[in-house]
């Protein structure tokens, strides 16, 4: 359920020398249309292309010439069909399994179990297919099509709402159906009728009417989630209809959440008819415009930095935009980081077995994200206090450690209400009177360049 305190407080740590910053370095290139990457728990990638094949990205980036797997007389591709999705089980090293998710010749959604070959690890055997799940798919969009074994060892899918726009079954808030939502599955168990298992904690195992494999609904298209085993949190990036992108993140313990669509698009409101109590929803963390003018049009959701090379982005959260290049990352308290926008059509991000992280362009490029190492300097805590949240009449801002250079009003759709520079105070405040009634965002830096972003209701 979405909350809201009455003051919210926020840290950030400012250091001397090195900042957050973010840049991509080209690794290998000569893909077709590629979609994902895995790692396997070796030093090999494994490279997703939508058309039905899976190469091998080896650590020098050289690429295999015969792929891993070629499945391209089984799907269907065009605009957002495709293999779309690739995990590797937990115990692949010992049993060799590995699951795909891809649109069939007609359109629907099929999870599948393959095999690699017993005699040669560069190869899958391609008669080793079992169908895991498959489910029908009304338009030719909004596939979802993300894979990933939790902590739990559990199998999570992404299901988009089933396409067209502005979901016109309202399928995403329909608990019977499997589209608009994350399922949970448990494949190690094998079920009475399916092939899977439902795990007992699900929020709906039991149910005679609602759909059992739901572990999270009201999503339009999830087109990427992540797990981060450090914090314990479930990232989703959910792509909006044409005017919000928005970040999810949530405990991973955290069952039967309801993100909202159609009800919303990102903390817009969108089509409330039949609608659940807003405060029976879960909001986004962060959303950002993808409205003209703006040039972002689609989000991808990416991993939290755990990697060992740079230390100036450990923890980060990065993100996406398919049109406008933009990479972007929230860090532990939501807090966003505009690292600039890169030539590249992003449509997903990669981890290594050492953690270190890819971003992949449609195009047929593979990047290797890079940060920097931080200096030996001290950093210096930086606390801010925005309060009363929600506000009627004024909302009052406190730095320590700091003092606040600037602040910045913006509607939920990225427009500039108000702004006041050259501050240098460690107090300020904004009148909210005669604001309308909703959702803004705050955007508070200070003088040594720590930045806040933070969501305001005005009463």
């Amino acid at each position: 359920m979405k909350t809201i305190s009455l003051y919210v407080a926020l840290f950030a740590l400012v250091f001397s020398l090195n900042a957050q910053d973010v840049d991509i370095e080209l690794f290998a290139s000569g893909f077709s249309s590629p979609v994902t990457l895995q790692h396997a728990g070796d030093e090999r990638l494994f490279v997703v292309e939508q058309g039905g094949r899976i190469k091998i990205l080896n650590p020098n980036g050289s690429i295999n010439s015969t792929p891993f797997l070629d499945i391209t007389s089984q799907v269907s591709i065009g605009n957002e069909r495709g293999l779309l999705g690739l995990a590797f089980h937990p115990n692949y090293a010992s049993n060799g399994y590995f699951y795909v998710n891809y649109t069939k010749a007609n359109g629907d959604t099929r999870v599948s179990r393959f095999s690699v070959s017993g005699g040669n690890p560069d190869l899958a055997d391609p008669n080793s297919e079992s169908i895991v799940l498959e489910y029908s798919q009304p338009f030719s969009n909004h596939n979802g099509g993300c894979l990933a074994f939790g902590p739990d060892g559990y199998l999570y899918i992404s299901s988009g709402d089933g396409g067209a726009s502005g979901d016109p079954g309202n399928r995403a808030q329909n608990t019977t159906l499997l589209l608009g939502k994350l399922l949970r599955i448990d494949v190690d168990t094998p079920g009475g009728v399916e092939p899977y298992e439902i795990p007992s904690d699900n929020p709906f195992a039991g149910s005679n009417t609602n759909a059992e494999e739901i572990w999270a609904y009201g999503l339009r298209n999830p087109w990427r989630f992540s797990f981060d085993t450090v914090e314990g949190n479930l990232w989703i990036a959910d792509v909006g209809q044409a005017s919000r992108e928005e970040v999810n993140k949530v405990p991973v313990s955290a069952a039967g959440l309801n993100f909202g669509w159609r009800c919303y698009e990102g903390d817009d409101p969108f089509n409330n008819t039949g609608c659940p109590p807003a405060g029976d929803l879960t909001f986004p963390v962060f959303d950002y415009t993808s409205a003209s003018p703006s040039s972002n049009c689609s989000i991808t959701g990416g991993y939290v930095y755990r990697g060992s090379k740079y230390t100036d982005i450990s923890g980060l959260y990065l993100f996406a935009d398919y049109c406008s290049g933009l990479i972007g990352s929230l860090d532990d308290t939501n807090n966003f980081i505009d690292h600039g926008s890169f030539s590249g059509n992003w449509v997903s991000f990669g981890e290594d077995v050492n953690k270190e992280l890819y971003i992949v362009s449609i195009g047929g490029s593979i990047y290797s994200i890079t940060g920097g190492v931080l200096g030996t300097s001290e950093p210096t805590a930086v606390e801010m206090r925005m309060y009363p949240n929600p506000a009627r009449e004024n909302v009052f801002f406190q730095i320590e450690n700091d003092r606040i250079e600037s602040i910045e009003l913006r509607d939920i759709k990225g427009s500039l209400i108000h702004r006041v520079t050259a501050l240098s105070n460690e107090t300020a405040s904004i009148a909210t009177a005669k604001l309308s009634e909703g959702f803004y965002l705050v955007r508070v830096r200070t003088e040594n360049g720590a930045l806040f972003t933070e969501k305001l209701l005005v009463q």
